[in-house]
């Protein structure tokens, strides 16, 4: 038996035996969705997790004499783990695929990055270009692996999605900005109001347990936006990169980065429509198993 035959079995047991303790009260059909909502939050996250596991385990714990620096160690293990999640068949490939792209566009903003000062990494390594360690770019890959897990996991679709050419307009202009407000004006308030003209008044359904729920689409580009907020205030806090204001002493990372956060986001997202169509709430296509 698979690994992920394994784990589809138990969720199977899991959801027999509580099922009928659900269906007692109203409450209790909350509480169990609210368990599978966090489960199946949990899941999606399993790469992103993982990865802000490592970098907490490896601040604390790497030894300072290692033969293998603490930056090579995150780059093996990051690549070991995508390799055990394609062999176990818990990540499609054509989702790998689209990461891996994520992956490059965002190590190429990572060396633009450190070289005007934006950030540092500040421990030795052998597994990186031009100064930036291999293992970034697995941490913007792991947004794109939240995303195109959680699409599968809670069944989204979308009411009134916008054209296709409007979303793919906003990640490309918010990706090319990164770049050019070093030499030119900063559009990113323009295209925090392009946001709002393509995705405000529109909603995604998702189905945590049986009923499907709604949320509009801004409230969950911000909150999705908000926890990669925090996993960075993670990463800066084990020091596995370095803002300038935080040299002398880590401090959180200021808010105005969840601005840049949640443009850049937008571009993971719309990586993914490439492997995951936007169906809309209608679609009568056959929808997806937990771990399908």
């Amino acid at each position: 038996m698979s690994l992920k035959d394994w784990i589809k079995g138990r969720v199977a047991a899991m959801d027999l035996a509580v099922r009928p303790w659900a269906a007692r009260s109203r409450l209790n059909a909350f509480a169990y969705e609210f368990l599978l909502f966090g489960l199946k939050q949990a899941w999606a996250c399993l790469y992103g997790g993982a990865m802000v596991a490592l970098l907490i385990g490896s601040h604390f714990w790497w030894p300072a004499d290692a033969a293998l620096s603490r930056y090579d160690f995150l780059v093996v293990a990051a690549v070991a783990l995508q390799v055990l999640l394609l062999a176990t068949k818990l990540e499609r490939w054509d989702e790998a695929v689209v990461i891996a792209v994520f992956h490059v566009v965002g190590t190429i903003m990572e060396i633009f990055k450190t070289s005007h000062g934006s950030w540092i990494y500040l421990e030795p390594s052998v597994l990186r270009i031009a100064g930036v360690p291999l293992f970034s770019g697995f941490m913007y890959a792991a947004i794109g692996s939240y995303i195109a897990r959680a699409w599968r996991l809670f069944e989204i679709r979308f009411r009134n999605y916008p054209p296709l050419w409007g979303p793919w307009l906003l990640a490309i202009l918010s990706y090319a900005n990164f770049f050019t407000h070093h030499y030119t004006v900063d559009i990113r308030w323009g295209l925090f109001v392009l946001s709002v003209v393509l995705f405000g008044g529109r909603s995604f359904q998702f189905t945590p347990d049986l009923k499907p729920r709604s949320m509009p689409m801004l409230l969950g580009f911000f909150l999705v936006a908000v926890f990669i907020w925090f996993a960075e205030n993670i990463g800066t806090f084990t020091a596995t990169w370095t803002y300038p204001q935080q040299a002398a002493q880590w401090r959180p990372v200021g808010l105005a980065k969840l601005g840049s956060w949640y443009l850049l986001m937008m571009l993971s997202f719309v990586l993914v429509t490439l492997v995951h169509r936007p169906r809309p709430v209608e679609s009568d296509e056959p929808r997806e198993t937990l771990l399908d």
